[in-house]
């Protein structure tokens, strides 16, 4: 694919996500839809785009491709030559071919969104950019869960950690990644200033 400089990253927009009781907490359940807002843009630009997916084998969880729901949402459509990678790390590149995909077709330029905020998204945008890609972080086509205190006890359900004053709430999460990647791994985006509408 000569010509392409940019790609965008979809990452874990699953049904696996949908499974789980924490979705009804979710900071953004529209994010499939502003995904589709960058992959419609991205197509249109001629631009390279890729789908990940995170598994966790063995684990009879709804990360266990076993689950059925370790697929992308039904709002999402993988068009012919767009490849979809499924992960078992945190990033996108440690155990998949993605730096290999990306570097064959000479990209350099990355745009990241999906699920969640501060783990998979972030974390794959941090290794892009000490890998030398530029990337821009679209921070309102990402999507995260509240996230209990370490000390809090397990087995809550979503309402009483959504309750707990020492829960972390999606927007600080949102609100720390945002300055977390600033300015050093990342350039922070919306949806509107990339399709300019």
């Amino acid at each position: 694919m000569v010509g392409m400089t940019k790609a965008l990253l979809v990452i874990d927009i699953q049904e696996s996500f949908c499974q789980r009781p924490s979705w009804q907490a979710v900071s953004n359940p529209d994010v499939a839809a502003q995904a589709n807002r960058l992959v419609d843009q991205a197509r249109a630009r001629g631009d390279f785009v890729v789908w990940v997916l995170h598994s966790e084998p063995g684990t009879n969880s709804v990360f266990d491709v076993d689950s059925g729901f370790v697929r992308l949402v039904d709002e999402l459509k993988p068009a012919d030559g767009e490849p979809t990678l499924t992960k078992t790390s945190r990033n996108a590149f440690t155990t998949t071919n993605l730096q290999q995909l990306l570097t064959e077709r000479g990209i350099r330029e990355l745009t990241v969104c999906g699920i969640q905020t501060e783990q998979c998204c972030e974390t794959t945008t941090r290794l892009a950019a000490d890998l030398g890609f530029d990337v821009e972080f679209v921070i309102d086509a990402t999507a995260t869960f509240p996230i209990p205190h370490r000390d809090a006890p397990a087995g809550r359900s979503i309402d009483e950690i959504v309750a707990d004053p020492t829960t972390l709430s999606t927007d600080e999460i949102i609100r720390r990644t945002e300055y977390a990647l600033a300015g050093r791994f990342a350039t922070i985006r919306t949806v509107d200033e990339l399709t300019g509408s």
